[in-house]
């Protein structure tokens, strides 16, 4: 079946979720394994009560969904943290440091592990504002585009995916601002543009695929 035209150079927020499941994270099992569990990229040391484990992102919802374990939140998730990482982004031009999967892995933990998430109202108000600064942040940076690239650190994949079609076609307007005598060292012969064909527009606004909107306030 043919993917949409805005797929097909680059992942979907669902796929890039499942990536994100195989992270690990810190359980508190309430059962015991009696034996190392063998998967297919790594082994998990045998599993017993109270004791903490580091899992894949997906075992960890898969043993919350079955009441066998506790997920221990992520220290980058609560609510202090949350708070000075926010306050970066507000004062300082540079993306705050922030996972890779930061998006993905909060919004997992929020629909699955509410429970084991303190105050988790405002951490999903916080990761709500937090997510609201880099989006303005990356919106910004259009105007560091040069001729050759843009550097931004800190940036998670599902940010990537949102900013990649609005930056390549603004990237690609700009490179037809060169002179025509530069135009094919990176375009080859006239036409020859290999961008990402999924942007819209110049104009267009970053893609909303984050559902921490969404879930706002969903959860008591």
């Amino acid at each position: 079946m043919a993917l949409p035209r805005h797929l097909k150079n680059g992942l979907s927020p669902l796929e890039i979720e499942f990536l994100a499941e195989n992270e690990l994270i810190e359980i508190s099992a309430s059962i015991d394994t009696k034996q190392d569990l063998e998967l297919l990229g790594s082994t998990i040391a045998s599993l017993k009560p109270l004791q903490v484990n580091k899992v894949p992102l997906w075992m960890a919802i898969t043993l919350k969904k079955k009441q066998k374990c506790s997920i221990v939140v992520p220290n980058w998730m609560t609510v202090e943290s949350l708070q000075r990482s926010l306050k970066e982004e507000q004062e300082q031009d540079r993306f705050s440091a922030l996972p890779y999967h930061y998006m993905e892995t909060a919004q997992l933990l929020l629909e699955n592990a509410c429970d084991d998430i303190p105050a988790a109202d405002t951490v999903r108000t916080l990761l709500k504002d937090l997510r609201e600064a880099r989006q303005s942040k990356a919106r910004q940076g259009v105007a560091a585009l040069d001729m050759t690239y843009i550097q931004m650190d800190n940036i998670g994949l599902m940010e990537i995916n949102e900013i990649r079609p609005f930056f390549t076609k603004a990237f690609y307007e700009i490179q037809k601002l060169k002179p025509a005598s530069n135009a094919g060292d990176l375009y080859g012969a006239p036409g020859g543009y290999h961008g990402f064909d999924g942007a819209a527009s110049v104009g267009s606004s970053v893609p909303e695929s984050s559902r921490f909107n969404a879930t706002q306030g969903s959860r008591n």
